[in-house]
């Protein structure tokens, strides 16, 4: 039976560590991520878990840790967050492509400069072609069941990739709301224990990890990835099947919220999914034909898929809370964008950044978007296509409220 309980999104990322028990911790704080190796810390004292747990002087270091001892056949866990991602940045790279299955919690911060703390995904969008799982949440409850749903996929052996487990800084990770826990067995038996294959403390077969790669072997080992992030997508939704057995919550490569007769549709990552679908309520009581797509997975793209949500839509705005700095959109956008090319009828789609640096967006926002996907709709023209939203003009005015 669940345990009904209330947590913000750190605490249950650090409840559901404590449930798996993992091998090995490298811990370093960064807001809003400082909580989760705090909270673990504290039942690393109690003698609840048997995690070392190990204290190092940067998130590049953090890394560096988790690297080694999954190497060495341990099962690591680390948390940070925006600058902590960029300082770990080299150190991507190499669990990537050394196959090494550590799970990352992301707390998505803002990406200096300028300094901020608040929430935006410039942390993980900059990561997003490091070879790395990116699973995305909208609540609390998403964030505990992702993280648990982690270990498997990253472990499976047609995978072995690590997992970026990416919540909304300070909206989940401190906000508390009511959620279902699962009981300490049913964890335990679902993530099951690590037994890579290979490692380096496995006498009967050394190894090397990390080796020098020349251009011989190079392109083969990353075409070796590449495949290995194709046979992820059927791995996902294999563990969320299982998961939907021992837990009753569903879930996909997205979400897919009114999307049946939808002529209108948002496509979206994250908490502001919330905010969108109360819009969404709103227009649908006055007959609008609106839907909306919420990606939880980001890595690998769910290109196919989503082409077919889509595909009967007449205007779609796709919607990064990131820069990407191409003078033609975020990268969400161009990754939907792509995927509706080979689509016979393919709808019109727009760009919108927003929520920059923690900049709020209200179902006001959303309901204007769907007012100009109506317009283009009718009128078949696009206009501008990669737009920004909630920001202030010249005049001191916040455009398109």
């Amino acid at each position: 039976m669940s345990i009904r309980e209330r947590l913000s999104g750190n605490e249950a990322v650090a409840f559901a560590m404590k449930q798996i028990n993992p091998d090995v911790m490298g811990a370093f704080p960064i807001t809003p991520s400082t909580e989760i190796p705090q909270y673990f810390a504290s039942y690393v004292a109690n003698g609840e878990v048997d995690t070392e747990y190990v204290p190092v002087e940067s998130e590049h270091s953090s890394m560096s840790v988790c690297i080694g001892a999954q190497a060495a056949g341990a099962r690591s866990v680390t948390a940070t967050s925006s600058c902590g991602l960029a300082l770990m940045f080299e150190m991507l790279y190499v669990a990537a492509s050394s196959r090494l299955p550590i799970t990352l919690a992301l707390v998505n911060r803002a990406l200096s400069g300028p300094i901020n703390i608040n929430n935006d995904h410039s942390d993980s969008m900059g990561a997003r072609d490091s070879g790395w799982i990116q699973i995305y949440a909208e609540t609390n409850q998403e964030v505990y069941d992702n993280f648990i749903q982690a270990m498997p996929i990253g472990e499976n052996p047609e995978v072995r990739l690590p997992v970026m487990v990416c919540q909304d800084g300070f909206i989940t990770s401190h906000a508390v709301e009511n959620i279902e826990l699962l009981e300490d067995e049913k964890v335990k038996k679902f993530v099951g224990e690590y037994n890579p294959e290979n490692y380096l403390l496995k006498k009967e077969n050394p190894l090397a990890v990390g080796p020098y790669d020349i251009s011989p072997y190079y392109m083969e080992h990353k075409k070796q990835q590449a495949e290995a992030m194709k046979k992820a997508k059927k791995v996902i939704l294999k563990v969320s099947d299982e998961f939907e057995k021992i837990s009753g919550r569903k879930y996909g490569l997205f979400e897919e919220y009114y999307m049946e007769d939808a002529d209108l549709a948002l496509v979206i990552i994250g908490s502001s999914a919330g905010t969108a679908k109360a819009a969404v309520d709103n227009l649908r009581k006055q007959g609008k034909k609106v839907g909306l797509v919420k990606i939880r997975v980001f890595r690998p793209f769910p290109m196919e898929e989503l082409a077919q949500a889509l595909k009967n839509t007449k205007a779609v705005a796709v919607m990064d809370k990131a820069e990407s700095f191409s003078s033609c959109g975020g990268p969400l956008f161009a990754e939907t964008r792509s995927s509706l090319y080979d689509v016979e009828n393919r709808p019109k789609v727009i760009n919108y950044v927003y929520g920059l640096g923690g900049r709020d967006i209200t179902v006001s926002h959303f309901e204007f978007i769907y007012d100009q996907l109506n317009e283009i709709a009718f009128t078949g023209n696009t206009g501008q296509i990669y737009r920004h939203i909630g920001q202030r003009e010249k005049d001191g005015d916040t455009n398109e409220l």
